[in-house]
């Protein structure tokens, strides 16, 4: 894959968010950024996903172009990651639109579901299969103006390579908050896992831990976790979290690490620093060792994505261009949902987006059904409508005609649908 996609996610993830705000919450700005990825999707040869306005807001909204990120999103879905189970769909009501060109649905990801929209049931039924039963119900309802539906999961349960060590909560420092309503907390483990002090330009000081999970044919996943002085914006933590996720599936050093021997000893919001005589091999006689203590925590949120700085509002616009859709407005969300341990992760997200028509006005509706339970007559035409519009002979010359006063019942074999 050419495109770099930290630049475009780290921007999308910041607008995510912030849009959140600073309470206890999960996301997957992924699963969302890949929703407005196969909105880009453009035959082969074509521009992509059209021109106007609404292509230039979900470029803007995506950090690059469409075509990258149309590509992006085909390598990522294409080619599955062992540990991060991924699906997308794109469904459509029955008898609205066109469901697209052939050669625009050929662009789409090879394992991007196409088809007429389920009903609620089958939605949920969708989000629970996808993310490993982790997340039960889809996160919009359905109804009946709704045309169109655009969906992503993203799932991952996994063991970390080396557990956590259990420690009394105290260990969280007397100044943290949490210290008092917890009993247990975790300590890394004396190998395994990587923790450093790193200096950032924008924030200081910063404290970094890296778990590692199990791997699986060589892919793993790494679960790293970023403290900054209180004060600090949440936004500017996660900003700081992405900006160092870089070098973290490669297990280096942060950029900027710390030497503690740069470092005074004694107590910071962030750590405790001390000093020991040991036996050490290191040659210049000074040994750093790092442990990190952490709370379990878990989650379960959900977002309104419909910020015209999400991106959705381009999406929609584009889709009913494609599929010959007359959306009107739309709705998108997302749920996640996310579990921290002593001996794992787990974590799961649903993205959805819904095309909205208006529903007709409410009026008066009569039914009437006709009833041929008396003798009539039957006449059968023949139509002869040719490719140029022009009617040819046949047309509407009656070929055979009856009078019906004989009924027959109907033959088993015609019983069954067919």
């Amino acid at each position: 894959m050419t495109t770099d996609l930290h630049g475009p996610l780290s921007a999308y993830a910041a607008r995510l968010h912030t849009t959140v705000g600073d309470r206890h919450h999960v996301a997957s700005p992924l699963g969302a950024w890949l929703l407005l990825a196969v909105c880009a999707t453009a035959p082969a040869d074509s521009n992509p996903a059209g021109d106007g306005p609404a292509a230039e807001d979900l470029a803007h909204a995506l950090g690059t172009d469409l075509a990258d990120a149309a590509e992006a999103a085909r390598v990522l879905l294409d080619a599955p990651h062992p540990l991060v189970r991924s699906a997308t769909a794109l469904w459509h009501r029955a008898g609205r639109g066109d469901g697209g060109s052939a050669a625009w649905r050929a662009a789409l990801p090879r394992t991007t579901d196409v088809g007429e929209l389920p009903d609620q049931a089958g939605l949920d039924a969708w989000a629970r299969e996808h993310t490993d039963g982790l997340i039960d119900t889809f996160p919009l309802k359905v109804s009946p103006n709704v045309v169109l539906a655009l969906a992503s999961t993203l799932a991952t349960r996994v063991s970390w390579v080396t557990p956590f060590d259990v420690a009394d909560a105290s260990a969280l420092g007397a100044g943290s908050p949490w210290a008092l309503g917890l009993r247990r907390a975790l300590r890394s483990p004396s190998h395994g896992h990587r923790c450093a002090i790193v200096s950032t330009e924008r924030l200081g000081d910063v404290i970094v831990h890296a778990a590692p999970a199990q791997t699986t044919d060589g892919a793993g996943l790494v679960v790293l976790s970023v403290a900054a002085d209180p004060q600090v914006p949440p936004s500017e933590v996660l900003a700081a979290a992405y900006d160092l996720g870089v070098g973290a599936a490669d297990g280096a050093q942060p950029g900027g690490a710390r030497s503690l021997f740069d470092l005074p000893l004694g107590e910071t919001p962030l750590w405790t620093l001390r000093e020991e005589r040991v036996r050490t091999r290191a040659r210049d006689g000074r040994e750093e060792r790092h442990n990190a203590v952490l709370p379990c925590w878990s989650a379960r949120s959900e977002h309104d994505l419909t910020a015209p700085a999400l991106g959705f509002t381009a999406a929609s616009t584009t889709l009913a261009g494609m599929l010959h859709l007359p959306i009107e407005s739309f709705d998108a969300r997302q749920v996640a949902m996310a579990r921290f341990g002593r001996y794992g992760f787990e974590a799961a997200a649903v993205t959805g987006m819904f095309g909205l028509t208006s529903l007709p006005p409410e009026g008066v509706a009569r039914t009437a059904e006709l009833r041929f339970g008396h003798p009539y007559a039957v006449v059968a035409v023949a139509t002869d409508t040719r490719a140029d519009g022009v009617t040819g002979p046949w047309h509407g010359v009656p070929v055979f005609s009856a009078w019906v006063t004989e009924p027959e019942e109907l033959p088993e074999a015609d019983a069954a649908n067919r």
